[in-house]
C-alpha cells in the first residue's frame, strides 16, 4: 500500500497475507492516521430487497418476555417472533 511513513505512524504492510492480518493491523491502526495517503472512491452497490417487513407494535412488556425467551432459546426476537406469527397463523388456515 505505501512506502513511506505518514504523520510518524507505523508503515501500512505492501501486502497482508490473509484478512486475519489486515484484521490486526487495521485493528490496532485508525485510517484517520494515514488521511494523506487514503484515495477517493466511486462505489455503486445495488443490493436486491432481502424481504419487506413491516413494523408492528408490541407491549413492552411482551417485548421483554420475548427477548428473554428468544435469547434463551439462542434466536433473535424477530426471528422468535415470526416462527410463532407461523405457527399461530398455520393453526387458523382451513
Amino acid at each position: 500500500m505505501a512506502d513511506k511513513q505518514y504523520n510518524n505512524q507505523e508503515e501500512i504492510p505492501a501486502e497482508f497475507h490473509s484478512l486475519e492480518e489486515a484484521g490486526e493491523f487495521w485493528d490496532t491502526h485508525s485510517t484517520a492516521d494515514y488521511e494523506g495517503l487514503l484515495e477517493p472512491v466511486d462505489v455503486e452497490v445495488d443490493l436486491p430487497p432481502r424481504h419487506r417487513g413491516r413494523r408492528i407494535w408490541v407491549a413492552a412488556d411482551l417485548a421483554v418476555q420475548l427477548t428473554l425467551i428468544a435469547k434463551q432459546q439462542g434466536v433473535s426476537a424477530e426471528t422468535l417472533a415470526n416462527l410463532w406469527l407461523q405457527e399461530k397463523l398455520a393453526q387458523q388456515t382451513p
